[in-house]
């Protein structure tokens, strides 16, 4: 956007812009608790599916062959989905980031497909469905209001919107503001326009998700690390970052590759791709469950949990279902990505971190601690956002963050740069289909 549009934004001080802020501060607690509600039912949906069902079924755990049952019955429900109901499901997690908002006749197809990708065990993550939720609603809300007439006005209350739905679920509220940063193309003048609405919704949000937490003693699965113990940057880890980081950063974008590819082939014949899609991630899941004598849900799902026991006892992993970890997740993060409904980014972190725990375990003078920031950071960055990824994976390490910062940022660098030259020698073919689009 050029310098001249940034000059004629309004000012921060006028009464339009001071009331754009009441009401997105005002949007943000109805917005919030909707997003609140979905996160809840379908963190509540994926116990019953993973773990009331299974044990009524006489099983301790989910057998191995759980997930191709669930995960292709999801891909029927999410097939069906895209192809009746208007806007195709939503946005399609292999595109990455961007797109228009979703309109509000979009909702209830992106609401069934993410919530049936989720609970299912498609390999994706909430982010992309709550973008959608907030925006969406946010948009209905002003829609016969003068705001609704004024595009400036309707962007700004739209990602407000998102911000606030989406405000809790990276554990920080400022995660969102930098997501929509990165996402929306604006000039300097104007992002500061949208980032000061952000900043009140996502505020406004987080304290009612926190809120609401406790009150209510509800679960919404967010994204999480627990405490790590400081420790200072050694030589060794400095000069295994680059190489940790390119590594992961191809391991992650060749799902990408693949869920492109996928989603070309789902958009005209969406039923029979996303049970395929569903019976093949559901089969990795079986495959890593035979193979390692793990969960199968620690493949399927979008991978918070599993990050969660993964930094607090790596050791329950050997080197090779490490491995087998790696492996069958990508495989079927890879077709989730491009048949199902959700967001890129939680299976990303998840790869990042099992291939940190696993360069820790192999790499001479690499601690746990930098394996996990290095890896996260890589797989974080593969999404296509480079501040969000290191301003996230900062927050998530905790007190144990300062002395990594290095290490984060210089594999965020690395993994985009691979990123990107993987990319121009194997170029996308073609757009995708994209509901939100």
């Amino acid at each position: 956007m050029s310098s001249e549009a940034d000059g004629a934004a309004p000012g921060l001080y006028e009464r339009g812009y001071v009331m754009l802020l009441l009401v997105v501060g005002v949007l943000g607690i109805p917005l919030s608790l909707a997003a609140f509600g979905f996160l809840v039912a379908v963190h509540e949906l994926e116990h019953v599916v993973w773990e009331s069902l299974p044990s009524a079924l006489g099983y301790a755990e989910p057998p191995s062959w759980w997930p191709i049952l669930t995960i292709g019955v999801a891909g029927a429900l999410v097939g069906l989905t895209i192809r009746y109901l208007p806007g195709h499901g939503g946005h399609v997690p292999a595109a990455g980031f961007g797109g228009d908002a979703a309109q509000p006749s979009m909702l209830p197809g992106a609401i069934l497909a993410a919530a049936a990708s989720l609970v299912g065990g498609a390999v994706i993550g909430p982010e992309a469905p709550l973008i959608a939720i907030g925006g969406g609603l946010a948009l209905l809300a002003v829609r016969r209001t003068r705001m609704a007439g004024d595009p400036g006005a309707a962007t700004i209350v739209s990602a407000a919107g998102a911000a606030a739905a989406m405000s809790a679920i990276f554990g920080n509220p400022l995660v969102a503001v930098v997501i929509f940063l990165e996402i929306l193309d604006l000039g300097r003048r104007r992002a500061m326009l949208v980032v000061l609405p952000c900043l009140v919704s996502s505020a406004i949000g987080a304290l009612l998700f926190t809120g609401m937490g406790r009150w209510t003693g509800l679960e919404i699965g967010e994204l999480a690390i627990p405490d790590l113990a400081p420790a200072r940057l050694s030589v060794a880890e400095i000069v295994w970052a680059p190489l940790l980081a390119a590594v992961v950063a191809a391991l992650t974008w060749a799902p990408f590759v693949v869920g492109r590819r996928v989603a070309r082939i789902a958009a005209s014949r969406p039923v029979t791709s996303t049970v395929t899609a569903g019976l093949v991630a559901g089969g990795a899941a079986c495959a890593y469950a035979w193979s390692t004598g793990h969960s199968p849900a620690e493949v399927a799902l979008s991978g918070q949990a599993t990050l969660s026991v993964l930094a607090a006892d790596p050791s329950a992993w050997s080197t090779g279902a490490l491995v087998a970890l790696i492996g069958f997740k990508a495989v079927a993060y890879g077709v989730s990505l491009g048949a199902f409904r959700g967001g890129p980014v939680f299976p990303a972190i998840l790869l990042g971190a099992a291939c940190g725990v696993l360069a820790s375990n192999l790499a001479p003078g690499m601690s746990l601690l930098s394996g996990i920031a290095i890896g996260t950071a890589a797989g974080a960055a593969v999404t296509g956002l480079p501040v969000t990824s290191a301003v996230l994976i900062v927050l998530l390490l905790g007190d144990a963050a300062p002395s990594q910062i290095p290490v984060v940022i210089l594999a965020v660098a690395t993994a985009m740069v691979v990123g990107e030259r993987l990319s121009s020698w194997y170029p996308p073919r073609g757009p995708i289909r994209d509901g939100m689009t």
